[in-house]
């Protein structure tokens, strides 16, 4: 079972001078549930070496299991460390792709087309493709074999433009989320803002915000099993 994982190479939040990145609970709770079930994961960013991440999900508040023991998992850091160039990797090589979110996706996986032709391809060859929080952005511009929008009719969640809004980031983001989705004629669902959320629609799950991250992995773990 081999699963890669999408990580953002993006630093900048907008024009604030802040630093963004990806968010660490997303990436940490997926990369276990999928470790902890043997699979191998394979990390990859659009520029390879060390993804950037969101000091505020550092914080001790937004601590969690998963986190902490990233923190203690010195071979889960180099891998970090070393994520592999997306351009550089073979796509039929996995069985499934997961993104995580965090704001850097907003701005690099959005148009990445390295990125796009990944999810086209699995999609394609019926593998299933997973994201959370603003890890759906990646797939916004994807298509499917026809040349529709890949989200056309499909049930997908992601971060709510209420969530965006109480973090005061809703005129930072380049778009939101949650109307970019609405846009491509997706089936836009929601669950309680910062409660675990994830819906699945044939080979797309997807789930709304951070907490939603381990269940989401769970799913995917589900669909290739």
């Amino acid at each position: 079972m081999k699963i890669a994982m999408v990580l953002t190479s993006h630093d900048q939040l907008g024009n604030t001078g802040k630093p963004t990145g990806f968010w660490l609970e997303e990436f940490a709770s997926p990369y276990y549930v999928f470790k902890d079930a043997g699979a191998e994961v394979t990390l990859l960013t659009p520029k390879g070496g060390q993804p950037p991440l969101d000091p505020k999900s550092d914080a001790s508040e937004n601590q969690t299991e998963s986190t902490k023991r990233f923190k203690d998992d010195t071979d889960a850091q180099r891998a970090l460390a070393s994520t592999k160039k997306l351009s550089d990797v073979r796509f039929d090589d996995y069985d499934a792709v997961f993104y995580p979110g965090g704001h850097g996706p907003m701005w690099d996986l959005a148009n990445n087309q390295d990125s796009i032709r990944l999810i086209e391809t699995m999609v394609n060859a019926g593998k299933p493709v997973a994201a959370v929080c603003h890890g759906p952005v990646a797939m916004v511009n994807a298509k499917d074999k026809s040349g529709a929008p890949l989200l056309k009719g499909k049930t997908v969640t992601g971060f709510t433009d209420s969530e965006e809004e109480a973090v005061g980031l809703t005129k930072v983001v380049p778009f939101l989320l949650e109307d970019a989705i609405k846009d491509k004629g997706a089936n836009y669902q929601r669950g309680k803002d910062w409660g675990s959320y994830v819906v699945e629609d044939g080979n797309i799950i997807t789930g709304q915000n951070p907490a939603s991250s381990a269940d989401a992995a769970e799913k995917l773990l589900n669909k290739l099993h």
